[in-house]
């Protein structure tokens, strides 16, 4: 019989209380073009609270107060939204919320640095978030564990039975005194995980998170892969995604087998003031019943719900538009942290 009170990072298609959240403010990155992120998070909130609970973070009291009333002038299900008042540098919360582990009926929430993406932006408040979070008693049957070594949440993938999807690029840069099976090693044991998959090829213009997997590939299932590719050979971006895919179909399974391939279209190329952003369609949410896609008002966006609606049978596919998140260099996976069932009441 298996040790059911063994600590287990689950996969994020694993039964979930919440997702969670930080609304933009004056106050964010997002300042500048404040009014269409809001209409993002407006869909994105209403979207999320048709199958499950989701809990925004809040600056302050006006900072509740108006998106309280944005949300249900929107007609938004406000039974299902819980706001939290927590300062914040930035509203990415997949890399700044917690890594949760199960362990039985309790849970361990992972509290790894945060850096500012390897020191590219203040941090300081982020770095406290789940501290913070967790002092508040927001979760329950849970312990913190401080982890002093610097790792983002959007750059590992689990398949809820002990492998770990990462990219070389982003851990090496964040650590670059060490070597790969030290990093590998250390994963795997504060992670519990039996192996780490290791991807050396694949990059998008305009992240500036050093190659988060989550903008890459991702797990559907324990044998399959859902990931972004590239078909047009005049794209900067082909020979690296194509390296990539060959590097996908290479891995094999726990048990050898080869893994079940999904590859995402190719949005065409989104340019603002010269700037290249990074639309990936690998960078969707998985919810309860639902798989939340980022569209970007392409062609693409129709077959990308295809490929996911193949992917993740039985779910709904629910496009959320992102256009506007892109402009920070991130899309719908890097607003949002999964909670698992049982962590919040």
């Amino acid at each position: 019989m298996p040790d059911t009170s063994a600590p287990r990072f689950p996969a994020e298609w694993e039964p979930q209380s919440a997702i969670l959240i930080a609304w933009p403010h004056a106050g964010t990155d997002w300042a500048e073009r404040l009014g269409e992120v809001e209409d993002t998070y407006i869909a994105l909130v209403a979207a999320i609270t048709r199958f499950q609970p989701v809990i925004v973070c809040v600056a302050d009291e006006d900072v509740e107060s108006y998106a309280q009333a944005r949300l249900s002038s929107n007609r938004v299900d406000m039974a299902r939204v819980r706001f939290v008042e927590v300062p914040y540098d930035d509203t990415w919360l997949r890399d700044t919320g917690p890594i949760t582990l199960r362990e039985g009926d309790s849970f361990r929430l992972l509290d790894f640095r945060f850096t500012g993406w390897g020191g590219k932006f203040e941090a300081s408040r982020d770095d406290r978030l789940v501290e913070r979070l967790h002092g508040m008693g927001i979760f329950c049957n849970s312990s913190r564990q401080h982890i002093d070594f610097s790792l983002e949440g959007g750059a590992i993938e689990t398949d809820g039975a002990g492998t770990l999807l990462t990219t070389w690029q982003c851990l090496h840069q964040r650590h670059p005194d060490a070597e790969r099976e030290q990093l590998g090693r250390q994963l795997a044991d504060w992670l519990h995980q039996d192996r780490v998959l290791w991807l050396d090829h694949g990059y998008l213009e305009g992240d500036d998170t050093d190659a988060h997997v989550d903008t890459l590939a991702r797990f559907a299932a324990p044998d399959a892969i859902v990931f972004q590719a590239c078909d047009d050979p005049a794209d900067s971006h082909h020979a690296p995604l194509q390296a990539m895919a060959a590097e996908l179909a290479a891995l094999r399974t726990a048990d050898d087998r080869p893994y079940r391939l999904f590859p995402l279209p190719w949005p065409r190329p989104v340019i603002d003031g010269g700037r290249r952003l990074a639309a990936s369609y690998a960078n969707f949410l998985i919810a309860n019943g639902a798989v939340l896609m980022p569209a970007y008002g392409d062609p693409a966006d129709a077959a990308a719900a295809a490929v996911l609606g193949e992917a993740f049978p039985g779910r709904e596919i629910v496009p959320i538009p992102c256009r506007p998140l892109i402009w920070q260099n991130g899309s719908l996976h890097c607003l949002t942290m999964q909670l698992p069932e049982g962590l919040v009441a």
